[in-house]
């Protein structure tokens, strides 16, 4: 009786640890999907950060949000793309921004340490004078500053290079494919107002990795269970016919 009882809990629990485990990990997706989008960079201007044809996951964020330092996702028709575009914001309305000096990038008069660029390169671009960039706009670069199509592409437009907050959709989290991970916190802009904090990602990865654990070790307790139990039950010994 007391194995059976002992058969029954474990069972017991071997299903909830299954039906926990489901509602962790689709929940998790399910998180996921609503929270995060998925998007492939297909040229090398945000390089190292960024390779050509990696993949990322960006937080729909709302425009408010947005801070000096963060990697997002907009869309500007001025740019002649219509797809959507992933630079990094240097500068917010209100900031002047100019390059260089002492090969740095200089905001609002302060040197900007930047050590997500490519090694051995300094900020140094050429024709990039001083902008002041308006109430509502963004001022956007890529790490691979020889090479971006960036804001100091557009310093002839009317507005200065610079894009509208209305036209970002997402903020860059973590570069999943090749398997890079979480972006490193742009901490050269601490000194002139808050960063962004990172988004639930580590959450809802860990939410997906524990439903699975969850949902695995449950549905494999009935079978070791049975094999155990196979081996540890007394066998019956039998006598041969007319042994008395």
């Amino acid at each position: 009786m007391g194995g059976e009882s002992t058969t029954r809990t474990g069972q017991r629990l071997s299903n909830l640890a299954v039906a926990l485990g489901l509602v962790l990990f689709l929940g998790g997706f399910a998180w996921g999907a609503v929270v995060y989008r998925p998007y492939t960079v297909p040229t090398s201007s945000m390089t190292p950060t960024i390779d050509a044809g990696a993949r990322v996951l960006a937080q729909r964020v709302d425009s408010g949000d947005i801070r000096r330092g963060d990697v997002v996702v907009f869309t500007d028709r001025t740019w002649v793309t219509n797809a959507p575009v992933v630079k990094r914001v240097v500068a917010v309305g209100g900031d002047t921004v100019a390059c260089c000096t002492n090969g740095r990038l200089t905001v609002n008069g302060k040197q900007i340490d930047e050590p997500y660029l490519p090694k051995g390169s300094t900020a140094e671009i050429t024709n990039f004078p001083e902008v002041t960039v308006p109430k509502g706009r963004l001022f956007l670069l890529g790490d691979e500053r020889q090479g971006s199509l960036d804001s100091t592409a557009h310093l002839t437009d009317a507005a200065r290079g610079t894009v509208a907050r209305s036209a970002v959709t997402a903020r860059v989290d973590a570069v999943v494919w090749p398997m890079k991970g979480m972006l490193k916190r742009p901490t050269g802009f601490e000194a002139l107002g808050p960063l962004s904090r990172p988004g639930p990602l580590r959450t809802i990865f860990a939410l997906i990795i524990t439903g699975a654990v969850l949902v695995l070790g449950g549905g494999a307790y009935g079978p070791v269970a049975k094999r155990v139990g196979s081996r540890t039950r007394p066998r019956t010994r039998t006598e041969p016919a007319g042994a008395r």
